[in-house]
């Protein structure tokens, strides 16, 4: 009998997260979420998947504010159903910091999400990834290049998590496969006004703003049928890269 396959996703009860969580598990993939201060929404996630397909998901708190709780992690996700084949580094902080607003901690608390924890995560899941043949998948932005202005420290950590991912598509290779999926406009943020969101629109090639199951769907295919595929950065941005 063919073993079902463990999907891990950090920051996993809200928006993109969410959306990756919910796609994959109805493509028969066991589900395990992280969230940090998001019970509710992660009881939600656990309650609606587990009704669907009894046993199929897990919800566990992670802060990651020491070395340990990544093990820590590792040791709770693998009690759960007895495997990971896929690390999917999603939880991510993003607001902004001009340069009279850097300060160490907005440097910690930005640093540390996007790119300290897809590292030390990496390191804790590799032997079982290795041992699967598994992948790696983390969710970077179409603003690594060009930069976003106004958020010096959250371009620097995606601009990391993008040479992270590449540098750990060589050292990982050819045990695990590591790719990155960048999205463009997918979800409007709260602040955003009318007349931004027609700027924006008008620069995207498909004349429209995508949906987090786009973000989705690319992850399903990197599982599924990138076999071939690491060290790879995919924009899923409607054409937006192309007027930037």
């Amino acid at each position: 009998m063919t073993k079902i396959r463990t999907v891990l996703i950090t920051g996993g009860a809200k928006r993109i997260g969410l959306a990756i969580a919910k796609y994959l598990h109805q493509y028969g993939f066991n589900i395990i979420i992280t969230y940090n201060k998001s019970k509710n929404d992660a009881g939600k996630v656990l309650s609606t998947l587990n009704n669907n397909r009894p046993n199929s998901c897990a919800i566990i708190q992670a802060n990651f504010s020491t070395i340990k709780s990544y093990n820590s992690l590792y040791n709770k996700a693998l009690k759960v159903f007895g495997r990971i084949d896929v690390l999917i580094n999603n939880a991510s902080k993003f607001y902004p910091t001009k340069i009279d607003m850097v300060n160490d901690k907005s440097w910690t608390d930005i640093i540390n999400t996007n790119l300290k924890t897809p590292l030390f995560l990496s390191k804790s899941f590799f032997p079982e990834l290795k041992k699967r043949k598994g992948s790696i998948i983390n969710i970077i932005d179409i603003h690594v290049s060009p930069p976003l202005k106004n958020h010096l420290i959250y371009n620097l950590s995606k601009a990391g998590l993008l040479a992270l991912t590449q540098s750990l598509a060589k050292d990982l290779a050819p045990s695990v496969r590591v790719n990155g999926v960048s999205p463009g406009a997918i979800m409007w943020p709260a602040s955003i006004n009318k007349k931004r969101k027609k700027e924006i629109i008008s620069k995207i090639a498909l004349q429209r703003i995508g949906e987090p199951d786009d973000i989705a769907k690319t992850i399903l295919f990197l599982i599924t049928n990138g076999d071939y595929i690491t060290g790879q950065n995919i924009n899923v941005d409607g054409g937006r890269k192309l007027n930037m």
